[in-house]
């Protein structure tokens, strides 16, 4: 048992830890306890730690910012995060229970959707990811593994474990599965983390559609290849709307790739009623209110910000929360 969280049986595990159910002996609330070692570190993700000198400063550095980003994020179609458990040797992330399984799960047992209903789980998928994008965070492992359906077939947007806020410094790490990993990510170059999830975003719609993947090799070194190359097929049978907006999402330019705005005013989008009662993210004037004096700044909301902004001074962490200028410093406190 965790604190009032009644351990259960073990509902998966993977590179990221194990997940097991859980119930809250007080309310009855049920919960999906996610427990990763503190030897593992979170996502492979070492954007923040280029000048960290001890690998064990990377782990937790990495754990903590995970639950920085999921104390950020509160959409109907993003798995919440209830509680947080830092014990000795292991994390627990007490999460929202997601009853119906996962995407890839139902792809495979049904195959190509409609596009009735490919569209209505696309545009559940790309409200959640913009939702997150307003807020500067980066998913980075979008795939069907990674998307749940609840009860009554809504989308669940799940495991932020290779998450990371996307400042005005391009992201280096190569990570995700390959075949939803956007070029420029591969390339490792440097790229726009949030860029990079409009391409995931367009080979889910892709599966969705034709019920495999638009790149597809025996050998990952020829997977790449064709990935980097563009190259791909879309079968004549899609509705040509459909075709439209997977070529421009699948743009290997990334100047030329559509964003997401771009993404949900196009026709094919709109050719359906939403199915979301989501709010649309608080807007950077709306939140980022100066504070008075560094005085006022408390210090466990202040190391969550360090958490993000690894390669910031204190110094001058606190001079943008205390500035009048808008900066993302303030919203991310404030939402805090």
């Amino acid at each position: 048992q965790i604190g009032n969280w009644k351990l259960g049986r073990t509902l998966g595990q993977g590179a990221h830890g194990r997940v097991r159910i859980a119930r809250n002996a007080k309310t009855g609330q049920m919960a999906a306890i996610k427990i990763i070692p503190k030897t593992y570190l979170s996502s492979q993700s070492n954007d923040s730690f280029e000048n960290s000198d001890l690998e064990a400063d990377k782990h937790e550095i990495a754990m903590q910012r995970e639950v920085v980003l999921l104390k950020l994020i509160d959409h109907p179609n993003i798995m919440r995060l209830y509680d947080v458990w830092d014990l000795p040797g292991e994390l627990y992330l007490v999460l929202e229970y997601v009853q119906g399984g996962e995407l890839f799960d139902y792809l495979c047992e049904n195959g190509a959707l409609s596009t009735s209903e490919a569209l209505s789980y696309f545009q559940q998928i790309i409200l959640a990811i913009d939702y997150c994008h307003r807020f500067n965070i980066a998913h980075r492992d979008l795939k069907p593994e990674n998307i749940l359906l609840d009860s009554d077939f809504n989308i669940k947007i799940a495991d932020f474990g290779l998450a990371a806020f996307q400042s005005d410094q391009p992201l280096h790490s190569a990570c995700g599965s390959p075949h939803y990993t956007a070029p420029e990510v591969l390339m490792g170059n440097g790229y726009d983390g949030i860029v990079a999830d409009v391409w995931s975003c367009g080979i889910i719609l892709y599966a969705l559609l034709v019920g495999r993947l638009p790149f597809e090799a025996e050998e990952l070194e020829d997977l790449l290849a064709l990935i980097c190359e563009g190259s791909f097929d879309i079968p004549s049978h899609i509705d040509p709307l459909a075709r439209d907006l997977i070529i421009r999402m699948l743009e290997t330019d990334v100047e030329l790739r559509i964003n997401l705005t771009e993404v949900q005013n196009h026709p094919f989008f709109l050719s359906r009623p939403l199915n979301t009662s989501a709010l649309p993210a608080l807007s950077l004037e709306q939140i980022a209110r100066p504070l008075r004096t560094r005085e006022d700044v408390d210090p466990e909301l202040f190391r969550n910000l360090c958490t993000l902004w690894r390669g910031t001074s204190e110094m001058e962490l606190l001079d943008s929360l205390t500035s009048s200028e808008q900066n993302w410093q303030k919203g991310v406190y404030h939402l805090l």
